[in-house]
């Protein structure tokens, strides 16, 4: 029988349940996931208490009332509050999610928060998207053109401008690369839903003249063709993309192109 062992303090343990607020009579339960690197000590979940009636509606208002009221030393990303800057990205109940655009009356019973699932961990609540970063940074995330650079702007017909919509509000949150499973076993070589999203982006945009490099770049058995269209990445985007469409047409391109 084969025996596996988890890496050294790898393995969860409970952590500390911190005091009830005094008076509160709406209170809310946050189990979180807790680890620093610099103490050599598992992971832990700690147990939080929080004042509802004092606290706004969204999780991340509840856990920048934790770090501000009960535990400074909870570490989270956090910036723009509206959905925009996808620095809040975290798992929360089990999904994939922005802090800040996610309410508190959308979850029942208790509260669960782990930094999103399959990547490396900082601290806390913030993974490591180095390798997310620099995925995105290689299917050149930008327009690429070979002619003359017009004396104003390059031009763009309304038909062309709306292909465009449902692929540019991407705000790079990870959300769905980080809900895919080929993701999480070949993140070395699979670009994921959300570079490919934005490959697609720039495939599909009138202006630009690259498209025949973009689409060897992508023609590769793990860069494009590892995702099995399970839909993950679809059902988890918090601003209502679909991924998952995006690589299809990529790889519908590939085929035009072959034939």
């Amino acid at each position: 029988m084969v025996e596996l062992t988890l890496p050294k303090n790898s393995r969860m343990v409970t952590g500390k349940t911190w005091p009830k607020p005094a008076g509160a009579s709406n209170l809310r339960k946050f189990s979180i996931y807790r680890w620093n690197p610099d103490d050599g000590k598992n992971p832990q979940v700690d147990t939080y208490f929080v004042d509802m009636d004092n606290c706004g509606p969204m999780v991340l208002d509840a856990l920048i009332k934790i770090k501000n009221e009960i535990d400074p030393t909870l570490t989270f990303r956090r910036s723009c509050r509206e959905g925009i800057c996808g620095s809040c990205a975290m798992n929360i109940d089990g999904i994939n999610t922005l802090a800040c655009i996610y309410g508190m009356d959308e979850i029942k019973g208790d509260v669960k928060i782990y930094p999103l699932p399959h990547t490396e961990v900082v601290k806390d609540l913030i993974p490591d998207l180095t390798n997310f970063y620099a995925q995105h940074a290689s299917i050149m995330p930008w327009l690429e053109t070979k002619t003359n650079r017009p004396a104003k702007e390059w031009k763009q017909s309304i038909d062309d401008r709306k292909k465009l919509d449902g692929l540019y509000e991407c705000v790079m949150c990870a959300c769905c690369s980080t809900s895919c499973p080929s993701y999480w076993w070949n993140s070395d070589r699979y670009l994921g839903p959300a570079a490919l999203l934005h490959a697609y982006r720039w495939i599909i945009d009138s202006r630009d003249e690259a498209t025949g490099e973009r689409l060897d770049q992508l023609d590769d058995p793990f860069k494009l063709y590892r995702c099995h269209t399970i839909m993950n990445c679809t059902n988890t985007c918090p601003k209502g993309l679909n991924p998952a469409k995006a690589i299809a047409e990529i790889k519908s391109l590939m085929v035009k192109r072959a034939v």
